[in-house]
Formats: structure tokens, sequence, C-alpha cells
């Protein structure tokens, strides 16, 4: 009687412990890659609760989204598409964050041997015969990246032999295999570890384009949304903060 009374109890907190962690399910722009793998993981630590974390373009999540993707919420590298959704009613009223702001860089591997203090100058060298950047048709950094080119009056010369990646991960990942030369990517991935150890960077002046201000909003379908709303406090948060600041992102307290 005595065991039966024991494991029905186990049975009530195990079931408790159950109903009360949350699964949240996040869609990220891929230039938070590396710092929402730590914002994440500190804040399953102080939550309990579990994240389920999409990086991909922008303007695919807000395709995916309209057409009514199972997200609670959306971290846009780009706040003009989070105020479409917002405008169309999908968002929760009020949600509309600001959150960063982010940069660009010139990135190339070290063995390129490239004088990257030229600018973005440097890309017109023959011996770069391929540069990776985000498809601007549905990545913010790529449109910064286009504008950058424009402004510093090199996009004529070396548009035929861009690369579009699908993202901006994707991009960087094209530089750093070697498939391609160099390319514009995020700062946010260019201070990550593994390109950090593996390249260099020239970072883009931030009035070469428009400012990458990002965005996130809770979406109105969200099965949690006051757990969204406590992710979206944990970012506005010192820890959160902290780590953004960390990749290279300005932040609203830090403006």
């Amino acid at each position: 009687m005595i065991r039966m009374m024991i494991a029905l109890c186990l049975f009530v907190v195990v079931g408790v412990n159950v109903a009360t962690a949350e699964e949240l399910m996040i869609a990220a722009a891929s230039d938070l890659s590396f710092a929402f793998r730590e914002i994440v993981t500190e804040y399953e630590k102080v939550s309990g609760d579990q994240v389920r974390l999409t990086l991909g373009s922008s303007g695919n999540f807000f395709a995916q989204i309209q057409n009514g993707a199972p997200f609670d919420l959306y971290f846009s590298a780009d706040i003009a598409y989070p105020r479409k959704l917002e405008e169309a009613g999908l968002t929760v009223p009020g949600s509309l964050y600001p959150y960063a702001i982010g940069r660009i860089v010139l990135w190339a591997g070290k063995d390129s041997h490239l004088d990257l203090s030229k600018g973005l100058a440097v890309l017109q060298e023959p011996t770069i015969k391929k540069i990776a950047i985000a498809n601007p048709k549905h990545a913010p950094y790529g449109r910064a990246a286009v504008a950058a080119m424009e402004y510093f009056k090199v996009y004529d010369q070396v548009r035929d032999r861009l690369i579009l990646g699908e993202n901006i991960s994707q991009a960087a990942q094209f530089i750093e295999s070697g498939a391609c030369d160099a390319g514009i990517v995020a700062l946010s991935l260019a201070l990550a570890p593994v390109m950090k150890a593996a390249g260099e960077y020239w970072e883009i002046p931030a009035t070469a384009h428009a400012p990458l201000e990002q965005g996130a909003v809770i979406l109105k379908q969200s099965r949690n949304p006051e757990v969204a709303r406590q992710f979206l406090e944990f970012i506005q948060g010192p820890n959160g903060q902290e780590i953004l600041k960390r990749y290279g992102f300005v932040v609203p307290s830090a403006k």
C-alpha cells in the first residue's frame, strides 16, 4: 500500500513538471544564429521551458507566417516585416519590439591575403572570382550589402561575381568553406569564434546603407503567448542584452 502511494506521488510530481514545462517555437533571422544559441541556452536554464529555434531568412519567415506557420515569436532582421504583420492583425497588440540594430562587414579567409583595409574597393581585384552575399530579394542583410556596394561605387563592376546565399548564414558558409573568395556578412557572424579564427573582416560604415533595424513580435496564433512574452522580456534583460552586444549588435539601451 505504501509503495502504491509513493508511486502515485511520483506520478503526480512528474505529471506537474510535464504540464508546467512549455515549448516555445521561434523563427529568427540567421544573423542571430550564434547569439541566439547562447540566449536560448540561458533562457532554458532559468525558465525550465524548451525553445525550438528555427533560423532562416526574414522574408521567407514573413511569407510562412502569413500562411499560418506555427511560430510563437518572430525575430526579423528587418523591422518592416513584423510591422506588416502587425498591420495585418497577425500579432499580439503592443508586442512589437525593436531589439537591435545590425552591422555588416567585408569578410575573407586568412589564406586569401587580401588587404581588407582597402574596403569594398578590394572586391574589384581580379583574383576575386566569387563574392558571397545573402539574397537581397528576401534577406535584409543582402539588401544592405548591395546598398553598400552601390555607395562605394563597386556594384556594377562586381555584380556578375555575386553568389547569393539563401540567408546570411549560408553566405558566410560559402566564404568560410572556400567556395567564394570574399563576401559581405553580418558582424554578428564574423564575431563568432569559428569565423573569427578562420578569417578577418572590415566593418562597413553604417552610413553606407539604411540602418538594419531589427524587430521582434509575438504572433497572434501563438499557443503560448505568456511564455513568448517572458522570452521577449529575457531578451530585454541584462543577460540577453549582454549577449547581443557581445555579437556586435547595437541594442536599444546602448544607442
